[in-house]
């Protein structure tokens, strides 16, 4: 084990790596739903919605984060400086590894699925920004007075 995880043995490891997967997933679902809503909500130009789903937002993303890190650590402490999760279900037995990779994929597969709403989110949200500067500071002259 390694110096950052010295009270745990390598079993408590294991089962925290996959916990922290399940975690993961049932949060990604979670997330992706979010940003669903936000998506509805700009479209809307629902400003509270958009300062609500935030505020759910940040700590549900937070707490993914802190999930993987430690994910990284265990799989380091597991299989060295360069392991990684492929190698580590790899080095599962049955019938916990078949369930353990579809899980990874599903995530995984989520995971992209947010970046992609969030990335759609923000080029929305940047587009309205944009429509608004023009209206509200247009040089043209098209919404002076006559």
């Amino acid at each position: 084990m390694s110096p950052q995880l010295p009270r745990m043995t390598r079993q408590q490891a294991v089962a925290a790596l996959a916990d922290g997967v399940t975690q993961d997933l049932d949060a990604a679902q979670s997330i992706h739903a979010l940003l669903e809503r936000q998506f509805q909500a700009a479209l809307r130009h629902q400003g509270a919605e958009l300062g609500a789903l935030a505020a759910e937002l940040t700590p549900a993303l937070d707490a993914m984060e802190a999930r993987r890190k430690q994910r990284v650590a265990l799989v380091r402490a597991l299989h060295g400086a360069d392991g990684t999760m492929a190698g580590f279900i790899a080095a599962q037995p049955e019938p916990g590894r078949a369930r353990l990779a579809n899980a990874w994929t599903e995530l995984e597969r989520l995971v992209v699925a947010c970046k992609g709403a969030t990335t759609r989110n923000g080029n929305l949200l940047a587009e309205q920004f944009t429509v608004m500067q023009r209206v509200l500071h247009d040089s043209d002259g098209t919404y002076a007075p006559r």
